[in-house]
């Protein structure tokens, strides 16, 4: 878990095989799009593979990101319209 950048990874968000904390620290460094709702927030960005995956996070206690959710990104997040 890295509390220098104000992330807090949970184990939830590192079940699927082959990510990684760090993938998910790339993908939030260069976020390519992010979805807000009530409670949480989808963010688009690549791993360190370049491949998108799709990070549910919220912040919560102290910290900027935490994040309970990690995957390749699904075509409901890629092909999401905000206005709809």
């Amino acid at each position: 878990m890295d509390d220098d950048r104000g992330i807090l990874v949970l184990p939830s968000a590192l079940k699927r095989p082959g990510i990684e904390e760090a993938d998910i620290e790339h993908a939030l460094a260069f976020a390519v799009r992010s979805f807000d709702t009530d409670d949480w927030v989808m963010t688009i960005g690549p791993g360190r593979d370049g491949g998108l995956l799709e990070i549910g996070h919220r912040a919560r206690w102290g910290f900027r990101f935490v994040v309970f959710h990690a995957m390749a990104a699904r075509n409901q997040f890629l092909l999401h319209d905000e206005g709809r």
